[in-house]
């Protein structure tokens, strides 16, 4: 394998939180040495870094590949290759494929098709009942030794507190972390925007505050009663993210992650029926966005996903509550966090931390830091390279984003999987 010294750049160490000068030099996928370069060592090739952040690669605990089954959207292919553009070495795959993700063979399927790719990391998270119609549970077990970290109900739910309660208790006997997207399917049936000033004056139908916040205190309940590991998915409501705090204090095993874009847009984004903006959870209000924000800044909220849902151009064309809902965001999870940055919500370390430590601590993985040993899963990027969302860059084959067009700071120059280099600008 290629023995690669990275220089010329600032190291960021997520878990110290800490910046330094110094190299990172890796062999056989590993990093061996971080800072002076060992005795000994001589580079196959040389990555000059300069004016650049050297740091693990990004965590991406939200999703959506569409392959198999949905390729006229997108394929493993196409998103892997968007997602070290971004930075990205590991993602985390939504079950909502089809098939859905309730056997040990599309599990391999799409192990298979990712290591063909050849580019990022992809972890499939697990159905939490067959064919995600919330009724009759996976089969977790042999989930489990197919590779699943975790089992999902996606954007669906189980069909009562029942079932839910012995999903819980299923996936503890297994060690499997439950991720939960939490959203009152009766609460919010046939909404399509917050429920709140813009809905009413657009005389678009509402999904409430209510509607996240139900299923977050069902869940919690549950998780006291049966221990089990929740990570509760795209958060978009202060109160929800309150509610987590909470239950964290008193020591209940659950954690929480937030979309970049939610962390940024509110319900004023939807004015003039823009599709572009419709996604589920909807964008809140500018209360919410400031709740969201604090619980990243606090720690609540351990991780900052994209919630990557490519579209083709057809399911944003037709009047805004029939458009499909979803924002393809792999491509802007870096810069969007970035601005947090600016925006003096969070430290720079602390920002990329939970681009890294903190989805790995949610699925119970070695990587997210920069230390000896570890896999050589890295990111070089210049937080202060400028560059526009449109065609010429572009790498996802869904356009669906309502910052087409924008200029953003913060691009990937290099991204190294297993000490590989699988993308450089």
């Amino acid at each position: 394998m290629t023995r690669i010294a990275i220089i010329g750049g600032q190291l960021l160490d997520p878990a110290s939180e800490t910046l330094s000068e110094g190299g990172v030099f890796i062999a056989d996928g590993q990093i061996i040495a971080i800072g002076a370069e060992p005795l000994g060592f001589q580079a196959d090739e040389v990555l000059q870094a300069h004016g650049s952040i050297v740091c693990p690669g990004f965590i991406d605990l939200s999703v959506y590949l569409r392959e198999p089954g949905y390729e006229h959207k997108a394929t493993i292919a196409s998103e892997t290759l968007a997602a070290v553009k971004a930075g990205v070495t590991t993602l985390c795959c939504q079950p909502e494929t089809n098939p859905v993700i309730d056997t040990p063979a599309v599990v391999e399927l799409i192990r298979e098709r990712a290591l063909s790719a050849g580019r990022a990391k992809v972890i499939a998270f697990g159905a939490i009942s067959r064919g995600l119609e919330g009724r009759v549970l996976s089969e977790m077990y042999a989930l489990r030794r197919a590779g699943c970290l975790a089992v999902s109900s996606g954007r669906k739910s189980l069909a009562n507190a029942l079932i839910w309660r012995r999903a819980l208790e299923y996936a503890t006997t297994h060690e499997l972390s439950v991720v939960v997207r939490p959203q009152d399917l009766d609460l919010s049936a046939g909404g399509c925007v917050h429920e709140g000033k813009v809905a009413t004056r657009l005389g678009l139908p509402g999904i409430p505050v209510s509607a996240e916040t139900v299923m977050v205190a069902q869940i919690l309940a549950l998780v006291e009663e049966t221990g089990a590991r929740v990570h509760f998915s795209c958060l978009s409501t202060a109160r929800a993210a309150a509610m987590i705090a909470e239950a964290r204090r008193q020591g209940l095993p659950v954690s929480g992650d937030a979309a970049a874009h939610q962390l940024h847009l509110t319900e004023d984004a939807v004015e003039g029926f823009d599709p572009m903006a419709h996604v589920i959870p909807p964008l809140r209000s500018e209360a919410d966005r400031q709740g969201l924000r604090q619980a990243l800044a606090e720690g609540t909220i351990a991780a900052v996903c994209s919630d990557h849902q490519p579209h083709e151009a057809d399911a944003k064309c037709n009047v805004f509550a029939a458009t499909e809902s979803g924002i393809s965001a792999l491509e802007t999870l870096l810069p969007l966090t970035l601005r947090l940055v600016e925006e003096k919500i969070l430290p720079l370390p602390r920002a990329i931390a939970r681009l890294t430590l903190g989805p790995a601590q949610v699925l119970g993985l070695p990587s997210g830091r920069l230390t000896l040993g570890a896999p050589a899963d890295l990111c070089v990027f210049d937080p202060e390279a400028q560059w526009t969302v449109d065609e010429t860059n572009w790498l996802s084959r869904g356009r669906n984003t309502p910052f087409w067009g924008q200029r953003l700071k913060g691009r990937v120059r290099y991204t190294l999987v297993d000490g590989r280099v699988v993308w450089r600008a």
